[in-house]
């Protein structure tokens, strides 16, 4: 039972996408004060609390939490609890039902702090090589090619560099659908960021990788350029 001391605080702290190193000195504080850790998967949030040599508290917050569970998080927080919010993997809130949570804390006047950190969508960026000063991320596509061409077509004439995620066993799906919305634009694939595998390949819709050249395993971010400019 949580004591009523006044409003709680929640702390987002991003968290390494694949080597542990990657992780701040502040994070590993902030980690280690929170009272409990509110995760997206208790096993994968396991290994990073082993790996400090933590042992934390953990509650779910994931797609399938009702909106009573995160109700009862808030409830906590209201009365004085101080809590962790992690994802999977990189920053917490972003394309993730952590968003919910923090959205309720503003509204709340819960305290809420933030800690940066390891981020797929930057790292993509940076790896990538394509000027990136303005851009869009779109996060999980839908399934179908009609849905995805549909995301994609919004951007057929802008400069913005976009960034997102995918399955590597949907890869060809979707440089499918980019290349007929978007035409013959630059790409990059980012696999494994930051892991032992780390990849990033490069190349120009509507052209994919074979297997052997890109396998269909671990996690990808793909970067697509925007619509460049006519060389005069």
């Amino acid at each position: 039972m949580i004591e009523d001391q006044g409003s709680g605080k929640l702390t987002l702290i991003a968290t390494p996408i694949g080597n542990l190193s990657d992780l701040s000195p502040r994070a590993i504080e902030s980690l280690g004060a929170a009272e409990f850790w509110i995760v997206e998967d208790s096993r994968i949030s396991g290994k990073l609390a082993s790996h400090l040599g933590l042992k934390k508290p953990m509650r779910i917050l994931n797609d399938h939490t009702s909106r009573n569970q995160v109700d009862r998080y808030l409830e906590d927080l209201k009365k004085g609890a101080h809590a962790a919010l992690l994802t999977d993997g990189g920053a917490p809130a972003i394309s993730d039902p952590g968003a919910i949570l923090t959205d309720l804390c503003h509204d709340a006047g819960v305290e809420l702090e933030g800690i940066p950190g390891p981020s797929a969508v930057v790292t993509a960026l940076m790896l990538s090589g394509f000027f990136a000063q303005r851009f869009a991320f779109l996060g999980f596509l839908g399934r179908k090619p009609g849905a995805i061409r549909g995301e994609f077509v919004t951007f057929a004439d802008s400069p913005l560099t976009l960034v997102l995620f995918e399955s590597p066993h949907r890869l060809e799906v979707l440089l499918g659908a980019a290349f007929e919305a978007l035409g013959p634009r630059r790409y990059a694939i980012c696999r494994e960021l930051t892991k032992m595998h780390e990849q990033v390949y490069r190349s120009v819709l509507p052209e994919v990788p074979t297997e052997a050249v890109v396998p269909r395993k671990g996690e990808l971010t793909l970067v697509i350029e925007g619509r460049r400019k006519p060389e005069h």
